[in-house]
């Protein structure tokens, strides 16, 4: 089993900026490649945010927020990062992250979740 948990959420004025933190352990995290981030609006399907590769560091972001949103990892910590810059009202959601072994944008290509941050953006 692998265990992540997420920090970082809250309220912020747009544009504004907030880092979350995703701390992955387990006996197997190790083995998981990829860690992705994805978000949840009340009423709406989960949508994919970002994802990022342990090993390369090889990247892929969703079109919304391309450009304002970096995701990055610390090997030593097992943790990875989304740091959100000029955010945006309809960037308010419940942020997830995910463990899974491909560089994907489908959720169902993660097999670990955590159980979620908020994160909202007042205008």
């Amino acid at each position: 089993q692998v265990q992540l948990v997420e920090s970082g959420g809250g309220l912020v004025q747009a544009g504004g900026s907030l880092r979350l933190s995703c701390a992955a352990s387990g006996r197997t995290s190790s083995n998981y490649r990829t860690m992705g981030w994805f978000r949840q609006a009340p009423g709406k399907e989960r949508e994919f945010v970002s994802a990022i590769r342990w090993s390369t560091g090889d990247t892929l972001y969703a079109d919304s927020v391309k450009g304002r949103f970096i995701t990055y990892t610390d090997s030593a910590k097992n943790t990875v990062y989304l740091t959100m810059n000029s955010l945006k009202p309809e960037d308010t959601a419940v942020y997830y992250c995910a463990a899974g072994n491909l560089l994907v944008t489908d959720p169902n290509g993660y097999i670990f979740w955590g159980q979620g941050t908020q994160v909202t953006v007042s205008s």
